[in-house]
């Protein structure tokens, strides 16, 4: 009876596991964090962001990320500066490989959605965004 019991649960815990795969469709457009949550499980709120990350991911699963600054006209302003990125699923995880002339690192994307999208670092900092709404003031 046992075990049954511990293969039912095993098999409703894998039945409920988020595919990476499913991220993805999600991961293109204009995010501004919302939470950060540090390793200590200490968490800042994000009221107010001055800059946008912009992401654009092609079909080969290759893109990049950059800033942008939102102007109330519903126009960005950037650099040039971008990073490089490069989609990857390993050990059942989306990971973003980032790089840039000074340096790479990865990030893992824990949930995607069309609204929020959840990623930590190598260090334990999760980071939770919101899609962006544009401010635009009708003149």
């Amino acid at each position: 009876m046992k075990k049954i019991i511990l293969y039912l649960a095993l098999t409703l815990v894998m039945a409920c596991a988020k595919n990476p795969e499913s991220f993805i469709p999600h991961l293109n457009g204009y995010w501004e964090i919302d939470e950060v949550t540090l390793a200590d499980g200490s968490k800042r709120d994000y009221t107010y962001n001055d800059t946008v990350d912009f992401l654009n991911i092609t079909d080969n699963l290759t893109g990049f990320r950059k800033k942008l600054k939102p102007g109330f006209d519903g126009k960005y302003t950037t650099s040039d500066d971008a990073e490089s990125l490069e989609l990857k699923i390993e050990n059942k995880q989306l990971y973003i490989y980032y790089k840039t002339p000074y340096a790479s690192w990865k990030e893992t994307v824990l949930n995607a959605t069309d609204d929020q999208l959840l990623i930590v670092n190598d260090q334990n900092i999760k980071y939770l965004y919101k899609r962006f709404e544009p401010i635009n003031i009708e003149k």
